[in-house]
């Protein structure tokens, strides 16, 4: 039997991923901005926002605006990429405006009214060859449309594996360095 924790809500700026999950009976979809969520106040108790945040001309005013929906004591869970200087292709053509590192994230989820329960870096197993793969990139003066066409199907098995991993780490503490940076806090009133 699985027991369920309430009803999910989506919110993306493009009207065709709202129109390709709609498609796919993912009715609690609706279009809107981070910066001005289609939602009353205090309707949720957790606000996911997985690499969306870096996306977002005023971070602060995005996290706001999710600090608003949330329910008192909610929560908000965020995942973003971690360090300038791992700036990459893919960055410029996800249209991100920065990566962080986790005191600026910090800064960021602190000033919008929200207090930190945890933080940390994450997906550390990847740091090497993604810093590697880019300064090779970036030395050479190599472009590429896109870093997703970089694919070894046999390794995503390990390599998923090899992520996943990290949560017996999160459980005893953090990591001091990754590709990306995670923060769970909590709305103060």
């Amino acid at each position: 039997m699985l027991a369920t924790h309430g009803r999910a809500e989506g919110v993306d700026i493009s009207s065709q991923a709202v129109d390709f999950c709609r498609e796919r009976g993912l009715d609690s979809v609706r279009l809107g901005a981070a910066e001005q969520l289609p939602y009353e106040n205090g309707s949720f108790d957790l606000v996911t926002a997985l690499d969306v945040v870096e996306h977002l001309d005023d971070d602060v005013a995005g996290l706001r605006e999710m600090r608003r929906v949330l329910r008192r004591d909610g929560r908000v869970l965020l995942f973003v990429p971690a360090f300038m200087f791992l700036w990459g292709v893919q960055d410029d053509v996800s249209n991100h405006r920065r990566r962080y590192t986790l005191p600026g994230l910090l800064k960021a989820v602190e000033a919008a009214g929200f207090s930190v329960e945890w933080s940390s870096y994450a997906n550390i197993s990847f740091f090497l060859p993604v810093l590697a793969v880019r300064s090779v990139m970036r030395w050479l003066g190599l472009c590429a449309d896109t870093e997703y066409g970089i694919n070894i199907s046999p390794m995503n098995g390990p390599f998923s594996r090899l992520f996943a991993a990290e949560r017996f780490v999160f459980k005893r503490g953090r990591l001091p360095f990754g590709v990306s940076a995670v923060c769970i806090a909590r709305r103060v009133d």
